[in-house]
């Protein structure tokens, strides 16, 4: 059974840093990209970041020049360092895995909150 387990969140004063992780276990595909997206209450769902296999990444331009996607092919797991965090990256973090097979559905974590506050 394929697991994401997102963890690392939490609150954190503004200017301040969290990291997240993301450990995908039961896979039994090629994973495509990893990534990072978020959803603020009322909003939707958005990218914060991806990695592929090979490395390339990709970034929303709010969060570019603070945080940084990284990832560890033989574990399955992909981290997201954010720095000088403030109130607007106020959200839930979920974790999702793209198989190389187009045929095969994303994945998606259950979920991990970020509330940035004084």
């Amino acid at each position: 059974q394929v697991q994401l387990v997102e963890s690392g969140g939490g609150l954190v004063q503004p200017g301040g840093s969290l990291r997240l992780s993301c450990a995908a276990s039961g896979i039994t595909f090629s994973i495509n990209a990893m990534g990072w997206y978020r959803q603020a209450p009322g909003k939707q769902r958005e990218l914060v970041a991806t990695v592929t296999a090979g490395g390339r990444t990709d970034y929303a331009d709010s969060v570019k020049g603070r945080f940084t996607i990284s990832r560890d092919n033989a574990k399955n797991t992909v981290y997201l360092q954010m720095n000088t965090l403030n109130p607007e990256d106020t959200a839930v973090y979920y974790c999702n895995v793209r198989p190389v097979a187009s045929w095969r559905p994303d994945l998606w974590g259950r979920g991990t909150q970020v509330t940035v506050s004084s």
